[in-house]
């Protein structure tokens, strides 16, 4: 992840959203008339599915899926600005999520407890799945790209076992685990279906903006991500940054699959945090803004907003929703395709007799 730039001039700042947008409108332009529908009518169902309904009721769903999407992408960023490849956020999710489950169903005690308990063993759940990826890579020698995509697939059907038998509501019928009691659910804005869960997320995101950008321990860690063999020779510890920046990494994972857990679902189910592609769609929102960290907000939210509205131009103009799912394969082409870029303009330099930067 070396050569990432930390500030991006306005225009280069401007142009990824632009084409983003151009792709989209152009795509919707051209699946329109293959379906025969009207483009204006389609846009007004996307615009109010994403921000409009009844009381605003579609942007507080908006606003619900996208803190989740942004916890996971604030997860990727500090392992990817750290120079830790860290694609693991699935099953650190997973894990997180299940954990936090079992806490609020089998703890006594006051509500009020029992969900902290439950949010905190998520957290160190993710965390430890986490650091068992860092582990595997600065022990045993097994690539971080590799060691993490391959947890995610114990962590899922581990879940879906123990989700399906140990711990099944056999009476609901489905693999899920029973109801955390009522009392220590995370409670709702006032008139609003939207959980106090979007506070977290927020919450994380001034912590982990200010740690890239501020702090002493987060230059070390982005110094790391630029060079490795340059952090180490300057005397920093850096197994021990990269572990704790995987830690942190998963905890942030752990802490969205809590969310979802006492803010949503209120259980845990087999697969509701696989299905929605939390975790994909979050590495997508932080490459698409390259990592800069005021901007992976904004990009989670553009992300959930294109989920919920395609929801919406289903119900008005009849266009399948799985139209969101064309898109956000085109917006992965396009980060694919920048980073393509960026990598042949510095082979290019390099090769002229640059300096290679």
């Amino acid at each position: 992840m070396s050569g990432v730039p930390d500030r991006l001039s306005p225009m280069r700042e401007l142009t990824p959203w632009i084409w983003v947008l151009a792709w989209i409108l152009g795509i919707l332009f051209v699946l329109m008339l293959i379906a025969g529908a009207s483009f204006g009518g389609a846009l007004e169902g996307f615009l109010n599915g994403a921000f409009g309904g009844r009381r605003y009721a579609y942007l507080m769903t908006t606003l619900s899926r996208s803190a989740l999407i942004i916890g996971m992408a604030l997860s990727v960023m500090l392992s990817f600005r750290a120079g830790l490849f860290n694609i693991g956020g699935e099953g650190q999710l997973v894990i997180g999520g299940f954990t936090a489950a079992l806490v609020g169903i089998a703890m006594p005690g006051p509500p009020l407890l029992v969900t902290a308990a439950g949010i905190a063993a998520g957290m160190a759940a993710g965390a430890l799945w986490a650091m068992l990826a860092g582990v595997l890579y600065l022990y045993v020698g097994v690539p971080l790209l590799v060691g993490s995509l391959l947890l995610n697939y114990p962590a899922r059907y581990i879940t879906s076992y123990l989700v399906g038998h140990p711990f099944r509501d056999v009476q609901s019928g489905l693999p899920q685990t029973h109801l955390i009691d009522n009392a220590s659910w995370l409670p709702f804005f006032p008139g609003t279906r939207l959980d106090i869960g979007i506070l977290f997320i927020i919450a994380t995101a001034v912590i982990a903006i200010v740690y890239t950008s501020m702090t002493v321990h987060g230059y070390r860690t982005r110094m790391t991500g630029y060079s490795m063999p340059f952090a180490q020779a300057s005397g920093l510890p850096v197994r021990w940054l990269a572990l704790q920046t995987l830690a942190m990494s998963g905890a942030i994972a752990g802490l969205v699959g809590a969310i979802a857990v006492f803010g949503i679902h209120y259980r845990y189910a087999d697969g509701m945090l696989v299905q929605p592609l939390y975790a994909w769609t979050g590495i997508v929102a932080v490459l698409l803004v390259q990592m800069v960290p005021w901007a992976v907000p904004l990009s989670g939210f553009f992300f959930a907003a294109l989920q919920t509205g395609a929801a919406g131009m289903e119900r008005t103009a009849g266009v399948p929703k799985e139209l969101a799912i064309t898109m956000q394969a085109v917006i992965i082409l396009f980060v694919a395709s920048r980073f393509s870029n960026l990598t042949f303009e510095g082979t290019r330099t390099e090769t002229e007799g640059g300096d290679g930067t």
